[in-house]
């Protein structure tokens, strides 16, 4: 059996940071090997990985027991981007990057592009920059296509199709009408040459999503749509796909991985093709190292000699040698001396041009420095007088808080929706337009069918302006 699985990642390093609990120096190649070994799939495609080449690490790419295949975009950092996981035991014979060929090399090719007739060489070049595609050759002689298509195909893979103006006639639903074959395997619907698996397995499944606002939280609700797909040509699925299925339960992305499972074993080549991450001088060990820029200096006789003469010289001499250096040098004269640095006795020795203390100075008796004794009444009067002053001083305070409360009145209670008597959340407008920028009220619960009670309702008001 051969089980792939396809997977809209959004972002290699985002899932690998929220599975990895270990050590910094092997946390993400832990964590990359548990993502795959959760998919458990012998070829697992990834999309929206995000990572160029200049960020990509070897515990990320390099995972033991596998062969990785990268293609980064070429215009954008942080941008598009697909890699591909091949287990050992399903090492491809060939890869390469983008669809048109123009990215290959001259070895390891995969070859046959199709009719292109229809774009010139700035259009494919330019597209096969973006990092959008990976082509992998194994023993089997069929084609499959698994990715993000980014087109829900039918009104039954999207949450809201019926509101949706001109559905049948989005540009990306004509494409797949032409790609694809009508729903179901029966011999008689053959229009395109692939097959959507998933639709063959399950022709009436509702609610089979893969993608969800992150934002509104429709996930919760299972509100999204089915933009992922795993294809395949029209005799391979007939006669060896066993299953085709979604992940839903599969967090870290927005999207959740696809499959198939197919009755076929896939015969390993004996050697990675040139593409695979563990060939780039980065990873193999033949980058060039700055030590290599720098070259050892040749010394001189001279200065060997000397330097050997005096490594080889016994503790007894080199204190002699120091000592010598010491008597050689010159010493300040005496009445440089004097005139020079004072000694530190100096400073605590009596200054005759100090004043000496009378002997017969009178100290003021034991008596006169005894404050005499205050009155009980007096006592009282200075009770009284400092509660009021605590008094005056905490009344000033309130006065004072009072008074800042009143200018700054601090945050107003969030308005309950009308739907629900909930409190709302506030979101701001991103859409260029007049209202950029403009604050707004909402309901807080996630999005869902507007049958399903439990979703937002439809409360929506405008922010005063503070």
């Amino acid at each position: 059996m051969l089980r792939v699985v396809s997977w809209n990642i959004n972002g290699i390093r985002s899932p690998v940071q929220g599975v990895g609990n270990e050590e910094p120096s092997n946390c993400t190649a832990m964590a990359m090997g548990r993502i795959l070994d959760k998919l458990d799939a012998d070829i697992v495609c990834l999309q929206e990985t995000k990572v160029t080449r200049d960020v990509l690490t070897e515990p990320l790419a390099i995972i033991e027991g596998c062969n990785s295949y990268f293609s980064f975009s070429r215009n954008r950092s942080g941008y598009s981007g697909v890699a591909t996981f091949c287990k050992d035991s399903a090492t491809p014979v060939a890869a390469e990057e983008g669809l048109s060929g123009l990215l290959a090399t001259q070895n390891g090719d995969v070859g046959c592009y199709g009719n292109m007739d229809d774009f010139t060489q700035e259009e494919l070049r330019a597209l096969d920059s973006e990092g959008r595609a990976l082509l992998t050759q194994h023993k089997i002689c069929h084609v499959i296509i698994l990715g993000d298509l980014n087109t829900a195909h039918r009104p039954i893979d999207h949450w809201d199709a019926v509101n949706l103006e001109c559905f049948q006639e989005d540009p990306g639903r004509k494409w797949m009408d032409h790609l694809l074959s009508n729903l179901g395997c029966q011999a008689g619907s053959h229009t395109g040459p692939f097959i959507d698996s998933y639709r063959c397995f399950h022709p009436k499944q509702k609610g089979a999503f893969t993608c969800w606002s992150t934002v509104s939280g429709a996930r919760h609700l299972n509100y999204g749509s089915r933009l992922d797909y795993v294809l395949g040509d029209r005799t391979l699925v007939m006669d060896t796909f066993q299953a085709s299925f979604l992940l839903p339960e599969v967090m870290g992305s927005d999207h959740c991985p696809v499959g198939a499972v197919l009755s076929v074993s896939s015969v390993p080549a004996k050697q990675c093709p040139p593409l695979c991450t563990r060939f780039l001088p980065e990873f193999a060990g033949t980058q060039l190292k700055i030590l290599r820029f720098l070259v050892r200096l040749e010394q001189d006789p001279v200065f060997r000699q000397s330097a050997l003469q005096l490594s080889n010289q016994t503790p007894v001499q080199m204190r002699q040698n120091k000592a010598r250096v010491r008597s050689t040098r010159s010493r300040p004269s005496q009445a440089g001396s004097s005139r020079g640095q004072k000694n530190l006795m100096s400073y605590f020795q009596p200054s005759s041009s100090r004043p000496r203390a009378a002997s017969n100075l009178e100290l003021p008796s034991l008596g006169t420095l005894m404050t005499p004794k205050t009155s009980e009444e007096d006592v009282m009067a200075n009770v009284v007088e400092g509660r009021a002053k605590a008094s005056e001083a905490k009344d000033e305070k309130e006065v004072r808080t009072s008074f800042w409360k009143s200018l700054l009145g601090g945050p107003l209670p969030m308005p309950l929706c009308g739907g629900h008597r909930e409190p709302c959340v506030m979101r701001t407008v991103k859409k260029p337009g007049p209202n950029l920028g403009r604050h707004f009220y909402m309901c807080a619960r996630p999005q869902g069918p507007p049958t399903d009670p439990s979703s937002r309702c439809s409360f929506f008001l405008w922010s005063r302006p503070s």
